[in-house]
C-alpha cells in the first residue's frame, strides 16, 4: 500500500564530490519519519506537465534518527530533469511533495550471516544508513563488509565517515576500488569492486550479499558471485537506480 503525498522542505544542501550533494529535506507534517534502512523517497519535481514523469526516487542516506529530517545524496546526471531541477533551481526553502518511504531492500530482522554491501556511487546511500542504523543502535551483526567503487579518489563518497566507522564499529571493514585513480599518493586498490568481493569471498562461506548502483554492474556482480555457488533471491539481494 503506497503511503500519501505530503509536502517535503528542502533545509539544507552540502556539497560532498564534484557532481554530487547532500540534500536534507525537512517533513513538516509530521514529527517523526520512521523507516527501514534502504528504503527510499519519491519526489514529485515541477519538471514535466504529466504527473508520473515527474516523480523521481532517491534512497535515504541516513539513519532512522526520532526526527522528520532526512538526507539524500544526489549525483548530477547530465541531461536528467529531475538532478538538473534540484542542482540548478531548487535552493534552501524549496518545497515539493514526496511519498514513501517504500521499498523492500532492508535488513533482516536479525543479522544472522555475515554481509557484504557492494555498491558504486551513490548506490553508497542506504548502506549508509544501514550501517549507521546498527552502529548506533548496537544492533547484534556478523562479519560487514562494505565494497564501494568510484573512479578517482576525488569521487569517494562519505570516505572519512567510513573510515572511522571502520575503525570504531567491530566486524566491519570498508573497501575502496578506484577504477581510473592514476595518482601515486593512493596507495589503495585499483580497478572494480568485484575483485574485492571475489577475494574476500573466495572460501565461499555463507553470506548475504547487498548490491546496489547501476543495472550493468549489479548484473556483473549476479554473475560472478551466481559462478561463485551464491544465489539470488537466497544470498544476493539487489537494488538498482538505472
Amino acid at each position: 500500500m503506497l503511503t500519501a503525498w505530503q509536502e517535503a522542505e528542502i533545509i539544507d544542501i552540502q556539497p560532498e564530490v564534484a557532481g554530487t550533494k547532500r540534500f536534507f529535506l525537512r517533513l513538516p507534517e509530521v514529527e517523526t519519519l520512521d523507516f527501514r534502512p534502504g528504503q527510499f523517497m519519491t519526489f514529485d519535481l515541477p519538471i514535466h506537465e504529466k504527473r508520473n514523469r515527474r516523480w523521481r526516487s532517491y534512497s535515504i542516506a541516513s539513519a532512522p534518527n526520532g526526527t522528520n529530517v532526512l538526507e539524500f545524496v544526489i549525483v548530477l546526471l547530465e541531461g536528467g530533469l529531475g538532478t538538473e531541477y534540484l542542482f540548478n533551481q531548487a535552493s534552501i526553502g524549496t518545497r515539493f511533495p514526496v511519498r514513501g518511504p517504500q521499498g523492500h531492500f532492508t535488513l533482516p530482522e536479525s543479522i544472522e550471516k555475515e554481509i557484504c554491501f557492494i555498491c558504486t556511487g551513490t548506490g553508497i546511500a542506504p548502506f549508509r544508513s544501514m550501517l549507521q542504523h546498527i552502529y548506533q543502535n548496537n544492533i547484534p551483526h556478523k562479519g560487514l563488509q562494505l565494497v564501494f567503487g568510484t573512479r578517482l579518489q576525488e569521487n569517494i563518497l562519505y570516505y572519512n565517515e567510513m573510515k572511522e566507522l571502520d575503525q570504531k564499529m567491530p566486524d566491519f571493514t570498508y573497501h575502496v576500488a578506484l577504477s581510473r585513480e592514476k595518482n601515486p599518493d593512493w596507495t589503495g586498490y585499483k580497478g572494480y569492486v568485484h575483485q574485492i568481493y571475489e577475494n574476500l569471498y573466495a572460501d565461499k562461506r555463507d553470506a548475504h550479499f547487498y548490491i546496489c548502483g547501476w543495472q550493468n554492474m549489479i548484473d556483473e556482480a549476479c554473475q560472478r558471485l551466481h559462478a561463485m555457488g551464491y544465489q539470488r533471491k537466497i544470498n544476493i539481494i539487489c537494488e538498482s537506480y538505472g
